[in-house]
Protein backbone atom coordinates (compact mmCIF):
# COMPACT_ATOMS: atom_id res chain seq x y z
CA UNK A 1 0.00 0.00 0.00
CA UNK A 2 1.63 3.68 -0.93
CA UNK A 3 -1.75 5.32 -0.05
CA UNK A 4 -4.89 4.82 1.69
CA UNK A 5 -8.35 5.10 -0.69
CA UNK A 6 -10.43 6.90 1.63
CA UNK A 7 -11.17 10.70 1.12
CA UNK A 8 -13.72 10.80 4.30
CA UNK A 9 -11.89 9.24 7.60
CA UNK A 10 -14.78 7.35 8.38
CA UNK A 11 -14.71 5.74 4.99
CA UNK A 12 -11.24 4.15 6.18
CA UNK A 13 -10.25 0.47 6.95
CA UNK A 14 -8.57 -1.49 10.43
CA UNK A 15 -5.80 -2.14 7.30
CA UNK A 16 -5.42 1.64 6.32
CA UNK A 17 -5.63 2.77 9.60
CA UNK A 18 -2.65 0.72 10.71
CA UNK A 19 -0.67 1.57 7.69
CA UNK A 20 -0.87 5.20 8.65
CA UNK A 21 0.04 4.64 12.19
CA UNK A 22 3.43 3.22 10.91
CA UNK A 23 4.54 6.63 8.55
CA UNK A 24 3.20 8.78 11.83
CA UNK A 25 5.12 6.79 13.93
CA UNK A 26 8.05 6.85 11.47
CA UNK A 27 7.64 10.77 11.03
CA UNK A 28 7.56 11.21 14.83
CA UNK A 29 10.64 9.52 15.03
CA UNK A 30 12.12 12.70 13.65
CA UNK A 31 10.52 15.29 15.54
CA UNK A 32 14.07 16.08 17.69
CA UNK A 33 15.76 16.81 14.07
CA UNK A 34 12.94 19.50 13.26
CA UNK A 35 13.05 21.27 16.26
CA UNK A 36 17.02 21.30 15.92
CA UNK A 37 16.48 22.78 12.57
CA UNK A 38 13.77 25.02 13.40
CA UNK A 39 15.92 26.27 16.27
CA UNK A 40 18.34 27.76 13.43
CA UNK A 41 15.59 28.78 11.48
CA UNK A 42 15.14 31.14 14.41
CA UNK A 43 18.20 33.57 13.47
CA UNK A 44 15.80 34.65 10.72
CA UNK A 45 13.23 36.05 13.20
CA UNK A 46 12.45 38.62 15.57
CA UNK A 47 15.90 41.15 14.95
CA UNK A 48 16.78 44.41 17.29
CA UNK A 49 18.61 42.43 20.18
CA UNK A 50 22.04 42.13 20.54
CA UNK A 51 22.26 38.58 20.13
CA UNK A 52 19.70 36.94 17.71
CA UNK A 53 16.69 34.34 18.82
CA UNK A 54 18.75 31.07 18.43
CA UNK A 55 21.75 33.08 20.20
CA UNK A 56 18.96 33.57 23.08
CA UNK A 57 17.84 29.90 23.08
CA UNK A 58 21.34 28.62 23.44
CA UNK A 59 22.58 31.26 26.14
CA UNK A 60 19.01 30.67 28.08
CA UNK A 61 20.36 26.15 27.63
CA UNK A 62 23.77 27.29 28.34
CA UNK A 63 23.06 29.04 31.26
CA UNK A 64 20.37 26.28 33.01
CA UNK A 65 22.82 23.70 32.14
CA UNK A 66 25.77 25.24 33.88
CA UNK A 67 23.34 26.04 37.19
CA UNK A 68 23.57 21.71 37.51
CA UNK A 69 20.09 22.03 35.51
CA UNK A 70 18.24 18.47 35.06
CA UNK A 71 17.87 17.47 31.19
CA UNK A 72 14.11 18.57 31.05
CA UNK A 73 14.94 21.75 32.63
CA UNK A 74 17.75 22.25 30.16
CA UNK A 75 15.63 21.63 26.94
CA UNK A 76 12.79 23.65 28.20
CA UNK A 77 15.26 26.30 28.41
CA UNK A 78 16.87 25.70 24.84
CA UNK A 79 13.17 25.58 23.20
CA UNK A 80 11.53 27.85 25.32
CA UNK A 81 10.96 30.73 22.36
CA UNK A 82 10.24 28.25 19.33
CA UNK A 83 7.12 29.66 18.69
CA UNK A 84 8.29 32.95 17.80
CA UNK A 85 7.85 32.49 14.11
CA UNK A 86 5.08 30.88 13.75
CA UNK A 87 3.53 32.57 17.01
CA UNK A 88 4.74 36.14 18.14
CA UNK A 89 1.33 35.96 20.04
CA UNK A 90 1.46 32.75 22.23
CA UNK A 91 4.92 31.48 21.71
CA UNK A 92 4.93 30.52 25.16
CA UNK A 93 2.26 28.59 24.70
CA UNK A 94 3.64 27.19 21.13
CA UNK A 95 6.66 25.81 22.56
CA UNK A 96 4.79 24.30 25.68
CA UNK A 97 2.02 22.13 23.47
CA UNK A 98 6.00 20.45 21.58
CA UNK A 99 7.10 19.92 25.11
CA UNK A 100 4.06 19.25 27.19
CA UNK A 101 3.84 15.35 26.04
CA UNK A 102 7.91 14.60 26.62
CA UNK A 103 8.62 16.41 29.81
CA UNK A 104 8.00 17.17 33.32
CA UNK A 105 4.82 18.95 34.02
CA UNK A 106 6.66 21.73 36.37
CA UNK A 107 8.69 22.34 33.24
CA UNK A 108 5.44 22.35 30.75
CA UNK A 109 3.94 24.79 32.72
CA UNK A 110 6.95 26.89 33.28
CA UNK A 111 7.52 27.45 29.55
CA UNK A 112 3.94 28.04 29.09
CA UNK A 113 3.95 30.92 31.08
CA UNK A 114 7.00 32.62 31.03
CA UNK A 115 5.64 35.55 28.78
CA UNK A 116 3.79 36.84 31.62
CA UNK A 117 6.15 36.42 33.76
CA UNK A 118 9.08 38.59 31.70
CA UNK A 119 6.73 41.43 31.48
CA UNK A 120 8.24 41.79 35.15
CA UNK A 121 11.04 42.88 33.63
CA UNK A 122 10.50 45.03 30.83
CA UNK A 123 6.18 46.08 30.69
CA UNK A 124 6.66 48.77 32.90
CA UNK A 125 8.14 50.94 30.04
CA UNK A 126 6.03 49.71 27.51
CA UNK A 127 2.62 51.80 27.74
CA UNK A 128 -0.34 49.18 27.89
CA UNK A 129 1.10 46.23 29.49
CA UNK A 130 1.09 44.96 33.12
CA UNK A 131 4.48 44.65 34.44
CA UNK A 132 2.46 42.45 37.10
CA UNK A 133 0.57 40.00 35.38
CA UNK A 134 2.69 36.98 36.56
CA UNK A 135 0.23 37.51 39.60
CA UNK A 136 -2.75 35.55 38.03
CA UNK A 137 -0.38 32.92 38.90
CA UNK A 138 0.65 33.54 42.05
CA UNK A 139 -0.20 29.98 44.20
CA UNK A 140 0.62 27.54 41.61
CA UNK A 141 3.01 24.88 42.61
CA UNK A 142 4.78 26.16 39.85
CA UNK A 143 5.14 29.66 40.59
CA UNK A 144 8.38 30.09 42.09
CA UNK A 145 10.07 27.63 39.43
CA UNK A 146 8.85 29.78 36.69
CA UNK A 147 9.85 33.37 38.34
CA UNK A 148 13.65 31.63 38.62
CA UNK A 149 13.41 30.13 35.27
CA UNK A 150 12.47 33.80 34.29
CA UNK A 151 14.94 35.74 36.65
CA UNK A 152 18.18 33.54 35.71
CA UNK A 153 17.89 31.98 32.33
CA UNK A 154 15.49 34.60 30.12
CA UNK A 155 15.96 37.28 30.92
CA UNK A 156 19.59 37.44 31.55
CA UNK A 157 20.34 35.59 28.18
CA UNK A 158 20.78 38.99 25.60
CA UNK A 159 24.61 38.93 26.42
CA UNK A 160 27.11 39.24 23.12
CA UNK A 161 29.72 38.45 25.37
CA UNK A 162 28.77 35.25 27.23
CA UNK A 163 30.57 32.41 26.48
CA UNK A 164 27.87 30.26 24.71
CA UNK A 165 27.67 26.21 24.42
CA UNK A 166 27.06 25.61 20.64
CA UNK A 167 23.64 24.08 19.43
CA UNK A 168 25.30 21.00 18.91
CA UNK A 169 26.30 20.10 22.27
CA UNK A 170 22.51 20.35 23.30
CA UNK A 171 21.54 18.17 20.27
CA UNK A 172 21.81 15.09 22.11
CA UNK A 173 19.85 16.07 25.22
CA UNK A 174 16.76 16.95 22.71
CA UNK A 175 16.95 13.36 20.92
CA UNK A 176 16.94 12.20 24.35
CA UNK A 177 13.81 13.98 25.49
CA UNK A 178 12.16 13.52 22.04
CA UNK A 179 12.49 9.58 21.75
CA UNK A 180 10.61 9.36 24.95
CA UNK A 181 7.15 7.32 24.92
CA UNK A 182 4.61 10.79 25.02
CA UNK A 183 2.21 11.43 28.15
CA UNK A 184 4.13 8.63 30.10
CA UNK A 185 3.19 9.38 33.62
CA UNK A 186 6.73 8.18 34.90
CA UNK A 187 8.14 11.04 32.61
CA UNK A 188 4.91 13.80 33.35
CA UNK A 189 5.27 13.25 37.23
CA UNK A 190 2.85 15.42 37.52
CA UNK A 191 3.08 17.91 40.91
CA UNK A 192 6.31 17.21 41.68
CA UNK A 193 9.17 20.01 41.50
CA UNK A 194 12.82 19.73 40.94
CA UNK A 195 15.21 22.68 41.53
CA UNK A 196 16.33 24.72 38.73
CA UNK A 197 19.71 24.16 40.21
CA UNK A 198 22.03 21.60 41.70
CA UNK A 199 25.13 23.06 42.95
CA UNK A 200 26.89 19.55 42.86
CA UNK A 201 26.07 19.33 39.26
CA UNK A 202 27.10 22.73 38.63
CA UNK A 203 30.70 22.19 39.68
CA UNK A 204 31.11 19.13 37.78
CA UNK A 205 30.10 21.36 34.98
CA UNK A 206 32.29 24.27 35.66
Amino acid sequence: MEKVKFTQMKDGTAEEYAFLTEHETEYASHTADRLLKALVELDESLSGYQITRLGHSVQSATRAWRDGADTDWVVGALLHDIGDIYAPYNHDEYAAAILRPFVREQVAWAVEKHADFQMLFYADKVPGMDQHKRERHRGHPYFDDCADFCERWDQSSFDPDYDDLPIEFFAPMVHQVFSRKPYDPAVIRAGERVPLMDADTAANRA
